[in-house]
């Protein structure tokens, strides 16, 4: 069709395991086909053409608020490995287009990202993301290309969070707005003051999607509560489910009741035991495993049947392959997909079936996590922790979230929590918090030392906590706390909170265990130098640079 090939069999340098911290260009070190991320590149190609008739056209319907989220959770690390998946999504996102270019008498010839299309089948579309002009590549200027691959990854952890609290019923059209905004002004800004500019504003709608998805969360299922989650197993049959989804969970809990199947949780649904609402089902026994780079041993071993609600899902073993279900923007080739009836709600009547002919799970360990230390209930505890600052019992916080991850060097963060003096307490949130949450670091005045907020879906508390401890303390600036940040990351959800982090003025942030690929080094230098961001070093350099 006449397009300039990519230099490299694909490109991706999305995640911190980019391979050789530069990005990985024969296969995904995820584990994603080449196909698959030359296809998630012509999905994001497609959402700025669409993003960009939309803002010159000032259009904007439900559908296309509808469609622009999840298609761009499709594209973040670890959702979906499916090549007639993504296919599915780039073909709505080119209907919406010419939909839009129709009903507004739009000249498509003129109009970026859009011209050039022209498919009859799926081998154009396959040749289409092939081309260089749809790379992440296509920017010839490494400094602009880092700039704009920021924004275009906080916006896909915007899109991500987004997602989540439409699935609840809640939204709020401005978010959408900055997408559609954001993603037009990627297609043919090249200055650079500009994007960084733009790369803040991200960070602040960051913010309110991060405060929509609470308020989401906590109007539906309650403010989370300090909570003892079970890590053992009962001698029925269960269901494993993962990723972040909060309202699948609740779909599930509903249909289970009275089947004697149980339900467990595993890695970032872990915190869904905090909510109220959830404890009124006696069949939502515990947590089994820990973070995502662990499943395939621990997915072997439970037995029943796994559902993944979001990321993070790992390539499945052929083992234990057909006890896999996947629901929303999540797909693998081979995978069964969770219906959805005509009302919107999913069944899972096939995966209850299922279970009921499957061993209970195999045990992986015993004991509880302390967990529920999100904003209602540590502001719940102000004053006790107040006193204890002002006492110096409590020294200084350490905000540990974010990411697991698979490379040795995250034992890092387990080392770091150990070693910290006795006079500081964890703050954290997300899957990074299993490198330490099973510790015994005991507590300061029946201050657990690990206070756990819940998924990285809940970093807005940290947030909230920050801004409220500044007030009580009558500080002007929130970098005046006792707060320090060490923080893990992995994928673009992540990035979604660094900008949101900036954009409320936070400064001298440890990242690690590597700093992102993406980022040019005259554009890490401008992050340097105007925030402080550095990345880890040795465990005792790093606590005594942070603690003292």
């Amino acid at each position: 069709m006449g397009y300039t090939p990519r230099p490299t069999k694909m490109f991706c340098f999305q995640c911190q395991e980019a391979a050789r911290n530069e990005g990985c260009t024969i296969a995904g070190v995820c584990g994603k086909k080449d196909i698959v991320a030359d296809l998630q590149d012509l999905l994001v190609y497609t959402i700025k053409g669409l993003c960009y008739v939309c803002e010159k056209s000032n259009y904007l319907d439900d559908e296309v608020m509808e469609y622009i989220p999840k298609a761009l959770f499709v594209t973040i690390t670890n959702v979906n490995f499916d090549d007639k998946d993504v296919m599915d999504y780039i073909k709505k996102g080119v209907e919406l287009r010419e939909k839009i270019i129709e009903k507004t008498n739009l000249n498509k010839e003129e109009l970026p990202h859009c011209a050039t299309w022209n498919y009859e089948n799926d081998d154009d579309i396959i040749e289409l993301s092939l081309a260089k002009e749809v790379s992440v590549l296509a920017e010839d200027n490494e400094d602009i290309r880092s700039l704009k691959e920021l924004i275009t990854y906080g916006i896909k952890g915007i899109g991500a969070y987004l997602s989540h609290a439409m699935h609840l019923g809640y939204n709020n059209e401005e978010i959408h707005k900055f997408i559609v905004k954001a993603m037009t002004k990627l297609v043919d800004s090249k200055d650079a003051d500009e994007l960084f500019n733009l790369a803040m504003e991200t960070g602040k709608y960051a913010v309110d999607t991060l405060a929509l998805l609470d308020k989401a969360n906590t109007e539906t299922y309650g403010h989370p509560e300090i909570t003892e989650v079970n890590l053992g197993v009962r001698d029925r049959p269960g269901i494993l489910i993962s990723g972040h989804d909060l309202k699948d969970l609740e779909q599930l809990l509903e249909q289970t009741k009275g089947t004697g199947v149980d339900v467990y949780t595993h890695c970032e649904m872990l915190p869904a035991h905090y909510y109220p609402f959830f404890k009124k089902y006696d069949h939502f026994v515990g947590n089994y495993g820990g973070s995502w780079p662990f499943q395939t041993e621990e997915f072997e071993k439970f037995n029943g049947p796994i559902i993944m609600t979001t990321n993070c899902l790992v390539p499945p073993k052929d083992s234990y392959k057909d006890r896999v279900y996947v629901t929303g923007a999540v797909g693998y080739p081979g995978l069964k997909r969770i219906p959805v009836r005509e009302d919107g709600t999913k069944d899972f009547s096939e995966v209850i079936e299922h279970a009921k002919k499957c061993k209970p799970p195999t045990p992986l360990e015993n004991g509880k996590i302390v967990g529920g230390f999100a904003h209602n209930q540590v502001l719940a505890l102000a004053d006790k922790i107040i006193e204890a600052v002002k006492s110096g019992k409590i020294r200084k916080f350490v905000v540990m979230a974010g990411c697991d991850g698979r490379h040795k060097t995250r034992e890092y963060y387990t080392e770091f929590a150990k070693k910290l003096p006795k006079d500081t307490v964890i703050l954290t949130c997300g899957c990074a918090k299993y490198r330490f949450i099973k510790l015994d670091l005991g507590d300061i005045d029946g201050i657990p030392r690990v206070l756990d907020a819940g998924q990285c879906n809940d970093s807005y508390s940290l947030a909230v906590v920050a801004l409220k401890l500044k007030e009580v303390l009558g500080l002007e600036d929130i970098n005046e706390l006792p707060i320090a940040y060490n923080i893990a990351w992995y994928e673009q959800k992540a990035v979604a909170v660094l900008l949101a982090l900036l954009y409320l003025g936070v400064k001298n942030i440890v990242l690690g265990p590597t700093l992102p690929a993406f980022l040019s080094p005259n554009v890490a230098k401008v992050l340097v130098e105007k925030f402080g961001i550095s990345t880890i070093s040795t465990v005792d350099e790093d606590i005594k640079r942070l603690v003292g």
